[in-house]
């Protein structure tokens, strides 16, 4: 196998072009610089910050993390150090990398998403900004918005007025019809959507009969919700006209290969990052090695979706 031929591994997501189509997910990736001894993040397609809210934000009552067959459920509550501590103290820091910056953020209402959204938009070093409308463990904000098209819409609608920068919705698989929120996302004014967050589990402790996590319910997210997730993608990327990032427990090349080929543009990876920091570069190298074992210049040629 000749390595030293010159594989293009770069994905146009509508305006915005990435190197390689290997995205690092919000929540599984801190801010990103916590995994440079492991990563070279200029390496990666891009990373997606932790969830960022317009206050610091303490999350849930522990525990909140326990593993499930094939995966985990978390119920962390989108704890973070809130937009101005991130502005100051890591922004600067992850400055310092040439890969794609995309800031997931949220709010408890619109009115927070929009200050979140225009904060943001004039920080010249993002590239793109995702906008968590999915989380199930928040109370506030959270499922409310993701589950109803017309005021998913609205939101979407509300965002787009104030910033420029490339927006990605997050949706939730917690839903009847995905495609119904992600054609009101399009119509909204989104240039890409993501999916899927987690979905909602449980699991309890059969000793004292009490559920493991203090939130009782959490996001279960890893291997065991990939079938899932992926016919989901298959089906959105069917749906509308903007490009489709695809995630749901993508844990090897082949894994990645299967949401590209259902028609997403790019993919991220999740909870695979806890397992093996190093796991995004090794599904980078797996899809070069792939297109050199089957003759391809390129990732063009992957995507079943018509155009």
């Amino acid at each position: 196998m000749n390595k030293s031929v010159n594989i293009d591994l770069s994905v146009k997501l509508g305006s915005m072009e990435f190197a390689n189509p290997v995205i690092a997910a919000s929540g599984t990736f801190a801010y990103g610089i916590e995994f440079a001894p492991f990563v070279d993040l200029n390496k990666l397609g891009g990373f997606c910050t932790k969830g960022l809210s317009l206050y610091p934000k303490l999350g849930n009552r522990v525990p909140r993390m326990v593993e499930t067959s094939s995966g985990m459920l978390n119920a962390i509550g989108l704890e973070n150090i809130g937009l101005e501590k991130f502005l100051i103290d890591k922004l600067p820091l992850i400055d310092k990398f040439k890969t794609r910056l995309i800031v997931n953020f949220f709010g408890n209402n619109i009115v927070e998403y929009v200050e979140m959204a225009s904060a943001l938009s004039d920080v010249s070093s993002i590239d793109a900004l995702e906008m968590n409308v999915s989380c199930p463990n928040v109370e506030k904000g959270g499922i409310e918005l993701s589950s109803d098209p017309a005021i998913l819409q609205r939101l979407v609608e509300s965002v787009r007025n104030v910033t420029d920068k490339f927006l990605i919705i997050k949706l939730s698989p917690n839903v009847l019809d995905i495609t119904k929120l992600a054609i009101a996302a399009e119509n909204g004014g989104a240039d890409a959507i993501s999916l899927v967050n987690t979905y909602v589990g449980m699991k309890i402790d059969v000793e004292s009969g009490k559920p493991w996590l203090a939130n009782i319910t959490g996001g279960l997210s890893g291997p065991a919700i990939k079938p899932i997730a992926l016919a989901m993608v298959y089906k959105t990327c069917r749906a509308v006209k903007i490009p489709v990032i695809g995630i749901g427990g993508i844990s090897s090349v082949e894994d990645a290969l299967e949401f590209l080929m259902a028609g997403a543009s790019a993919i991220q990876i999740g909870t695979a990052n806890y397992i093996d920091p190093s796991i995004t570069i090794k599904v980078i190298d797996g899809l070069r090695d792939y297109c050199l074992k089957n003759n391809l210049n390129s990732l063009k040629d992957l995507c079943l979706r018509k155009t």
